[in-house]
């Protein structure tokens, strides 16, 4: 099985789904998969797919599961973690197909809070069988050595990260082994994002938000004010706790625009996921100075795509006028000298309500080629963000 228990997914998953269950428990959405690099499948890798799936729609919450989320994870309350171990995934609720060019589309319908806690079991299943797939094999002595290799950089620039590898991990053996061999010997590493792994190494789980709150509030109340909204209905929920804001949903300068007096002091920082990250932090530190705020009492974190040897560069670039620290993923989990799939599952509609019609739902980013959705809509997006 790729997925061994109903923990091993990332943290946001269970944050945003909470969200959705407080303020929009009627919502509804679709996710939708995309393979960025156009992988052409066949049947048997569909075949391996739906086995994994099957195997998916068996997972249960543990009475260990259970007491380690309902003590260690203190801001979300008892009930969610009541419901969640009745919860099980419904196989029959994931559409995959192979359209006519061989391109694999994935799609999943149901109500948000349920909707999304698909999306990174989902992503991760699709990496570890398309290795399988496609024969390629890991060296963990290789995988060992290069790992080591970077802790002693983080270890020798006192780097602070986390380890957010697991929706392009190579599999969860190497991700097992990565958070085991952080957790014996990186000294500046502050968590994982993997419930499972933070239970099963006693790590910290480590979680923000994701672009689809943005996206929801964007489709259900329009764009131009979605970033205050997301950020103001996460306070809602949080009360200050996942205080760092996710800045790319309709690109970083939108956001800084919307970010208000009020966000910019609640929030601790915010999170880079798109763009050249050197021109954002001077831009970051800017805003902070426009509102009155103290840029050295805030944090950015990076998480676009990094290596440690970026970061240590982003870490300097930043010196003592910003705060950082760093969330790397497929650099820590699937450097095993294979090209690593470049997949993504999205929020491509929502509604309020059964009663209410279906909206698309836009992302815009910072870098060129992975805005999402709808051409006529993206314009309408732009057009309403004044971009």
């Amino acid at each position: 099985m790729c997925i061994k228990s109903i923990l091993d997914t990332d943290l946001y998953k269970f944050t945003t789904s909470y969200a959705y269950m407080k303020l929009f428990p009627h919502a509804e959405g679709t996710f939708t998969f995309n393979d960025r690099d156009n992988t052409e499948y066949d049947e048997k890798f569909i075949e391996m797919l739906r086995l994994e799936l099957s195997n998916l729609g068996t997972l249960k919450m543990t009475k260990g599961e259970f007491d380690f989320v309902n003590s260690e994870i203190r801001f979300i309350p008892q009930c969610y973690w009541e419901w969640l171990r009745g919860f099980q995934f419904v196989p029959g609720k994931v559409i995959v197909t192979l359209d006519s060019d061989k391109h694999l589309h994935i799609e999943v319908t149901d109500s948000l809070y349920k909707a999304t806690l698909y999306e990174t079991p989902i992503l991760a299943i699709v990496s570890e069988i398309r290795n399988k797939w496609l024969g390629n094999s890991a060296n963990v002595d290789e995988v060992v050595h290069k790992l080591l290799y970077k802790i002693h950089c983080s270890n020798v620039k006192q780097l602070k990260f986390s380890e957010f590898g697991m929706r392009r991990r190579f599999s969860y053996h190497i991700q097992d082994l990565v958070c085991k061999t952080l957790k014996e010997f990186a000294l500046y590493c502050t968590g994982t994002s993997n419930v499972h792994m933070a239970m099963k190494y006693d790590m910290k789980v480590i979680g923000t938000h994701p672009h689809e709150w943005f996206m929801f509030h964007g489709a259900e109340f329009g764009y131009k004010r979605a970033n205050y909204l997301a950020l103001e209905n996460w306070v809602n929920v949080y009360d200050g706790d996942l205080g760092i804001a996710l800045s790319d949903t309709y690109t970083t300068d939108v956001f800084l625009q919307n970010f208000s007096r009020k966000h910019a002091k609640l929030f601790d920082g915010v999170r880079h996921d798109s763009g050249d990250p050197f021109k954002f932090v001077t831009k970051v530190i800017n805003r902070y100075k426009e509102l009155g705020i103290d840029p050295t009492t805030k944090t950015i974190i990076f998480s676009n795509a990094l290596d440690f040897e970026l970061y240590k560069e982003i870490a300097e670039y930043c010196g003592n006028r910003i705060r950082c620290a760093a969330g790397i993923g497929t650099n820590l989990t699937n450097d095993c000298g294979h090209k690593p799939s470049n997949i993504v599952m999205k929020l491509k509609k929502c509604r309020m309500n059964q009663r209410q019609p279906w909206f698309e739902c836009i992302k815009l980013s910072d870098d060129e080629g992975k805005h999402m959705g709808p051409e006529k809509e993206v314009e309408i997006c732009k057009y309403e963000c004044g971009i």
